[in-house]
């Protein structure tokens, strides 16, 4: 855990690569970090047009707009963050090559740059869920310290996909390329307890979506006390805490094997 310890003894330099990451994301445009806000919001109306009004195969959900937003939500911080930090250290090659200081700040300081984003759309929802449904005011609460667990299982992950990247180029590339498919196989759009057709029917191919894909679960505990009004399954909390311990400590093992060859291989 010292590798994350870092994130305090390293806060004044990890804010500058924080607010470095933020400016250069939104260089050059009008608004500016304004952004932050109203990209969140154009994504989410995007989203809403496309699958509650194009596609009508989903109106058995009920407010299925604020269905899809609930999960939409972790799978932007998700996808953006992990899209970003695969070539973050490969981007910051100048600065790690003349300077020295904890590399795992790069990474970690892209994910933090997403959280904006994140707290925009978390703000949008809680607004939304609680005029349009009731039933969310005594557990939406829960969606804080959740989002904390989010936040790590994303953390961990973009530091073993940034330091992989360093030494296998093709990281970059198979992570692009995994996004999309891993997002049609999250229940984001649908419910798995409402799979059409014949597909219902195949209880395996369910447990294996349920289970299988890490993010489902992890979106399924962020959901239901956002959405659907109810505690998160103690098994969907387990599994995020496990997701949580498991890919910080893969993104520690990842960066340890390979800190001391960063330099060089950039």
């Amino acid at each position: 855990m010292a590798i994350y310890l870092d994130l305090l003894r390293y806060r004044e330099l990890f804010l500058n690569l924080f607010r470095r990451d933020l400016r250069a994301k939104y260089k050059g445009s009008v608004l500016g970090v304004a952004w932050s806000l109203a990209h969140p919001l154009l994504l989410m109306g995007i989203y809403l047009l496309v699958f509650s009004v194009l596609w009508r195969a989903v109106g058995t959900i009920d407010h299925y707009p604020l269905y899809l937003l609930s999960g939409l939500a972790v799978w932007v911080l998700l996808g953006a963050s992990l899209s970003n930090a695969s070539r973050s250290l490969l981007n910051m090659s100048d600065l790690i090559k003349k300077v020295k200081f904890p590399r795992q700040l790069v990474p970690l300081s892209v994910v933090a740059s997403q959280l904006p984003s994140f707290v925009a759309m978390l703000v949008a929802l809680f607004a939304l869920n609680l005029s349009l449904l009731p039933r969310v005011r005594a557990t939406i609460w829960l969606t804080l310290p959740l989002s904390l667990l989010v936040i790590c299982f994303v953390a961990g992950l973009a530091l073993a996909i940034a330091s992989a990247n360093v030494v296998f180029r093709d990281v970059e590339h198979i992570t692009q390329a995994v996004l999309l498919p891993w997002f049609f196989l999250t229940p984001l759009v649908y419910s798995l307890d409402k799979l059409p057709g014949g597909l219902s029917h195949h209880h395996v191919l369910k447990e294996i979506l349920r289970w299988g894909n890490p993010a489902t679960p992890v979106i399924e505990a962020f959901r239901r006390p956002l959405y659907a009004g109810e505690l998160p399954r103690l098994w969907d909390v387990v599994y995020l805490a496990g997701a949580a311990l498991v890919s910080l400590a893969l993104g520690a093992f990842v960066f340890k094997r390979v800190d001391d060859r960063i330099a060089v291989e950039l």
